[in-house]
Parts: structure tokens; C-alpha cells; sequence
């Protein structure tokens, strides 16, 4: 009779599978809280810079792109609506006063070559 190769036998060497009920985690955890939590104070404050052309804030726009936290300085990479948006300087620098006000350190506003689609905003026209 012919042994079926992808059959083994396993010995009494081998340690049995953990259980993932007592395993512990592998490291520390994917997501810092504390840093969470400032990054969503932060979007929270922002809720607050309005593009006055649309009447929505820029969270709402889905403007604000990405918060990089720092400990002394940050920054905040966005898109405007439009290229040549006549409320951009307005904005930015509203944009980092509110940040800034909860960060209680500087932030660097950086403007982004990306084009806003209003889809990501939940926009349908």
C-alpha cells in the first residue's frame, strides 16, 4: 500500500497550536490613542474654516488630506475645490490658526497638486 505524501506523521516533538485566547499580543498596538485623539480634535477644529462658495466645511469637503502630528511642529496637507480657488489664502490660514489653537504648537499648511473630486465629499449633482 502507497502512503499518500501529503500525509505526515506528526510527532510528540511538535508543539500544538496556540490558542488565540491566551495568546498576547505581538507588539504594540496599530493605532497610538493619544495621537488619535489629537488628530480628531484637530479635524474636529477644522469643522469650523467653511468654504464660503459651497457653504460646507473643508472635513466635509474631504479637503483636509493628511495630519502628520509632530511634537513641536505639524502639518496638514489639502486640496482646494478648485485650482485657483479666490478663498485659498483665506482658507489655509484659517486652516492653521484653528489647528494650531488646539495643538498649541506650529503647523505647516501644505497645498496639494491633487484635483478635489466632489464624490469624496458624498457630493452626487
Amino acid at each position: 500500500m502507497e502512503t499518500d505524501p501529503r500525509m505526515t506523521d506528526r510527532t510528540s516533538t511538535e508543539s500544538p497550536p496556540s490558542s488565540s485566547a491566551t495568546a498576547e499580543p505581538a507588539g504594540p498596538p496599530l493605532i497610538d490613542p493619544t495621537a488619535r485623539a489629537r488628530e480628531l480634535a484637530v479635524l474636529d477644529a477644522l469643522r469650523a474654516v467653511v468654504d464660503p462658495e459651497i457653504g460646507m466645511n473643508v472635513v466635509e469637503l474631504a479637503l483636509i488630506k493628511q495630519i502628520v502630528l509632530g511634537d513641536t511642529e505639524s502639518e496638514i496637507k489639502m486640496i482646494l475645490t478648485t485650482p485657483f480657488c479666490p478663498y485659498a489664502g483665506s482658507m489655509i490660514q484659517q486652516v492653521k490658526e484653528q489647528a494650531e489653537e488646539v495643538l498649541e504648537h506650529d503647523v505647516k499648511v501644505t497645498l496639494l497638486a491633487e484635483r478635489w473630486d466632489p464624490r469624496d465629499a458624498g457630493l452626487v449633482w
